[in-house]
């Protein structure tokens, strides 16, 4: 599979495996986790998608469980992980209000949290995964190149960040944001239009893409679910896999991550891979996505 080069020493899988959904499966057992990374890796997809939040604070420790259980595993992976979420359950069930803490403090408590809970000696992939509007740049900045410098980190990035806090947070650091993660797909295309694209490819930074799927919402009938159903049965894929080949056909890179519970759609996440997106397609899908002509 095609990888996405983020440092000298850090490239992902092209397709990534979001994690956010762990904790929802009917079966969490480490031998359940350990087949859908290794249904995974017969892919090629080698990148896996946490954050703290997830599960309320509880899809880290699950993964976690497996990586014990088949600490071979931890080679072959990259793993991406999230902090700064600060909601009033699990372990910050004292917290009075959801929040957002970008603070030194909660950053290397957060990460220190995520490499127990999952048993490894390092992340990644660290991401903030909401902007602050406390933040202290000078202060987050430190925090995050300190970091990397231990190797805690292998490397950093954002979520959801617009271009001007990914440049108010860049202008206090030494390492390089090397992502922004932000909802992007045929229901959520308002990136490739509103700047937020366009900056990250102007910095050759590669976007990652949460929800591609509009959250099951482009599985629904309609003009577009015919269309998609339509070029997949070209190749043999379905819906699904076109409307990721869509993303992917984007010259900035975009990184899809997907999330499903259930071992026979993680099988098909490379199916993306076999739809041939040309311009006018891609042109026809984003017409039906606007709801009219481009202009």
């Amino acid at each position: 599979m095609e990888r996405s080069e983020l440092t000298a020493d850090l490239s992902l899988s092209r397709l990534v495996y979001g994690m956010w959904r762990l904790g929802d499966d009917m079966d969490t057992s480490p031998a359940h986790v350990q087949a859908k990374v290794e249904a995974c890796l017969a892919q090629g997809i080698t990148t896996m998608d946490q954050a703290d939040i997830y599960g309320g604070y509880t899809a880290e420790a699950i993964f976690g469980a497996a990586l014990k259980a088949a600490p071979e595993l931890r080679d072959q992976i990259e793993i991406v992980t999230k902090c700064d979420i600060v909601a009033p359950v699990g372990r910050h069930s004292g917290a009075r209000i959801k929040h957002y803490d970008t603070s030194a403090a909660h950053i290397t408590a957060s990460v220190e949290a995520s490499l127990r809970d999952m048993a490894t000696d390092r992340i990644d992939l660290l991401l903030i995964h909401r902007p602050d509007p406390l933040i202290n740049p000078d202060e987050t900045g430190a925090a995050l190149d300190g970091l990397v410098s231990s190797g805690k980190v292998r490397a950093v990035g954002v979520s959801n960040f617009r271009p001007w806090d990914m440049d108010l947070l860049q202008s206090r650091m030494t390492a390089r944001l090397v992502t922004n993660q932000i909802e992007l797909s045929l229901s959520a295309h308002e990136a490739f239009v509103n700047g937020d694209i366009a900056y990250l490819h102007q910095h050759r930074i590669a976007p990652m893409a949460w929800s591609p799927l509009a959250g099951g919402a482009l599985s629904k009938p309609g003009a577009m679910r015919e269309k998609l159903d339509t070029i997949g049965a070209d190749v043999g894929a379905d819906w699904s896999a076109v409307a990721v080949a869509w993303l992917l056909h984007h010259p900035s890179g975009i990184l899809p991550v997907m999330g499903t519970n259930n071992l026979g759609r993680i099988a098909q996440i490379s199916d993306a891979l076999k739809v041939q997106m040309d311009r006018q397609t891609w042109f026809e899908l984003y017409t039906l996505a606007l709801g009219r002509e481009v202009a």
